[in-house]
């Protein structure tokens, strides 16, 4: 009986630590590859957990601001994903390297060609934006999760300053300073691009592999760290409910 009232202890102990941490994991974020710095570009990926035990997430859609229109953003291709980029004209057109654009991307979406994000799993959409806004320190992207049981969740709740954390909050990007050459000419660009191309030609691919792993293994080290962090609270509740069960009976005992 001792055994069982322990094991109950534990098991709920456990249940509220997850509780507890599951909103961390639950929200479609927005985080950028390095920094994403004013006026520059930069590369983001949305992060989206599937947050169901029976459904898989099977479409994001991605809405950006309309206050502060990107004359640049380029999905990468994510196997399983059709992606559809939806445009829309601007109201006032922006002037990029001496030509005016008269429209912007106001929607992305991604639509799963198989079994989308699956229980237990996270998926990463990367978008190259710019150029970023240089009179504000942050985006909003406003973000819609479907799932394959035909749930919706609406990640659009704007997180309002000295208020608790809204139940969907929308994913957000932060802006850092301007950096100094951000303006650089598109020349600039093409001869950066052109330095590249060159590199893979040769072969010489294994800096962006590292790169990659290096993200892989710090995303890898961090859910570690997270998971043995609520593993050793578990087990710390567990000690203490024993040493509660082990206090009675030594009393009983003296009885």
């Amino acid at each position: 009986m001792k055994a069982s009232r322990l094991a109950a202890a534990a098991a709920v102990a456990g249940s509220a630590v997850l509780v507890l941490c599951s909103p961390a994991f639950a929200h479609v974020s927005v985080q950028p590859e390095g920094t994403a710095a004013k006026g520059g570009y930069a590369v983001v990926n949305f992060r989206v957990p599937n947050e169901r035990d029976n459904a898989s997430t099977t479409k994001l859609e991605v809405n950006f601001p309309a206050d502060a229109p990107l004359s640049s953003v380029m999905p990468e291709k994510v196997d399983g994903w059709k992606i559809t980029v939806t445009k829309s004209k601007l109201a006032k057109p922006l002037e990029v390297h001496g030509r005016q654009i008269s429209e912007a991307v106001s929607k992305v979406t991604w639509t799963a060609e198989d079994k989308g994000i699956e229980p237990g799993f996270i998926q990463q959409f990367p978008v190259s934006l710019g150029a970023l806004p240089e009179n504000a320190d942050q985006m909003v992207f406003k973000a819609i999760q479907t799932y394959s049981n035909k749930d919706v969740v609406r990640w659009i709740e704007v997180q309002k300053e000295g208020a608790e954390e809204p139940e969907n909050p929308a994913p957000v990007l932060t802006l850092t300073a301007a950096e100094d050459d951000h303006h650089g000419s598109s020349a600039d660009d093409s001869s950066e691009s052109s330095a590249e191309s060159s590199s893979d030609k040769s072969g010489d691919a294994e800096p962006a592999a590292a790169t990659t792993e290096a993200s892989d293994s710090s995303d890898g080290t961090d859910t570690t760290a997270r998971v043995l962090g609520i593993v050793g609270i578990v087990v710390g509740v567990a000690g203490v409910a024993y040493g509660v069960l082990a206090g009675r009976r030594r009393t009983t005992d003296a009885s």
